[in-house]
């Protein structure tokens, strides 16, 4: 009962000066929105990670020719890697489940009856839809028997299908590669994303020695993709494959390596790894703003106790101890505090949803900004509350009345 009464005291306080207890929460709240935006989307930036971690293959490498740490594809004219550079990897790299080199050829024109759009070309072997672990939803896949024969054969990508035939039923019909006729064999199922950012589904797979040969005119490939027998040995085979290369390529440090590695290991650790630092750079700022809204309610409680110097005293000839008033000054400081968290982490739900929803920010809502919210302001409310608490209380109720 007496600590329901000193709550009713503080509260009272608070409302009488409303204009000032908004601005004594207005640290507070600014401090939890900001918190609150920033974990959402720390968390969604991790989600977001762990999808492309998956589209790339928890069992995958892939090496791109070119030197370089950007995840893209290999620009025009670049030849480090050879047909030759796959088969010594799958005859001196153990742990390997798979090895699938392929080429690639983007911006070429595609064109079916009077529809002509531009498209990544991909040629790949048998083992290519095992390796990027994408088959074919229609129709039948590239087989050996098609790299053997240079077939003039290809599968079309889901959205690349629907962009050429419509409705329409492709397999069995005709497309024109450059100058090139081929068959449709089969539509891919539709892949998604890719862990550049860019979509699969609009690409078109052809087998490697007919895009080598009839459609490119070259003899080096762009890409090997390996698939690991165990992801735990994603780490020791990259080093090996990387020496192995080294050696084929004549590459002694510290000349640069013409030729990338990556792993699903290594694209989540750069992604997670950008994306700790500036939520750490970003809670910092938060924090910050706690604890300059900390210091202003403790500077505006302050300005209170020297205002309600009378009721102070007042309350200490009725009988109030000095423990009463401290805690009731402290209640007060909780108060402001614990109420400028609801009202930051309400306005911070709205604001990640409302980023969720109209912009491309990844958001994931969830309940540990409020959990830590309510730990931050228990922490400003006690921290900041005890000094104008401690004045209060010490007031001689004689000299306060007077």
């Amino acid at each position: 009962m007496r600590i329901l009464r000193i709550a009713k005291e503080g509260a009272r306080a608070l409302t009488g000066n409303k204009l000032r207890t908004f601005f004594m929460m207005l640290g507070t709240m600014i401090g939890i929105v900001a918190l609150s935006v920033i974990m959402a989307i720390g968390k969604g930036t991790d989600k977001n990670v762990m999808k492309r971690v998956t589209s790339f293959g928890t069992h995958a490498i892939m090496i791109t020719a070119g030197g370089g740490k950007g995840f893209s594809p290999p620009q025009a004219g670049i030849t480090t890697l050879r047909l030759e550079d796959a088969e010594a990897i799958r005859n001196q790299i153990r742990g390997i489940a798979i090895v699938a080199p392929f080429a690639m050829r983007g911006g070429m024109p595609i064109k079916a009856g009077s529809v002509q759009v531009q498209s990544r070309i991909m040629a790949g072997g048998a083992e290519w839809h095992e390796a990027m672990d994408w088959y074919t939803g229609e129709g039948d896949p590239i087989t050996s028997e098609d790299v053997a024969t240079l077939a003039r054969v290809c599968l079309l990508g889901s959205q690349l299908a629907k962009d050429l035939f419509g409705n329409e039923d492709p397999v069995g019909q005709s497309v024109q590669i450059g100058n090139v006729q081929f068959r449709v064999k089969g539509v891919l199922l539709p892949r998604g994303v890719s862990p550049m950012g860019e979509t699969f589904d609009d690409r078109l797979v052809i087998p490697l020695t007919t895009g080598m040969r009839r459609l490119f005119n070259q003899e080096h490939i762009t890409n090997i993709r390996l698939k690991a027998e165990d992801s735990r040995q994603l780490g020791r085979i990259a080093g090996e494959i990387r020496q192995l290369l080294h050696e084929r390529h004549h590459i002694t440090p510290p000349a640069e390596d013409d030729f990338a590695i990556f792993s699903a290991v290594e694209i989540a650790r750069n992604a997670r790894g950008i994306s700790r630092t500036l939520t750490i750079l970003l809670s910092a700022l938060a924090g910050l703003s706690l604890i300059v809204g900390g210091i202003v309610l403790m500077n505006i409680l302050l300005i209170s106790v020297g205002e309600r110097t009378k009721e102070i005293g007042l309350r200490r000839a009725v009988g109030a101890t000095q423990k009463d008033i401290f805690a009731q000054f402290l209640m007060e400081s909780l108060t402001v505090t614990v109420s400028g968290m609801v009202l930051g982490s309400l306005a911070g739900f709205v604001i990640n949803l409302t980023l969720g929803r109209f912009t491309k920010l990844p958001v994931a809502v969830s309940w540990e900004p409020f959990a830590m919210g309510l730990a931050f302001a228990l922490v400003v409310g006690v921290f900041f509350g005890v000094q104008p608490a401690r004045r209060a209380a010490r007031l001689n109720p004689v000299e306060a009345l007077r």
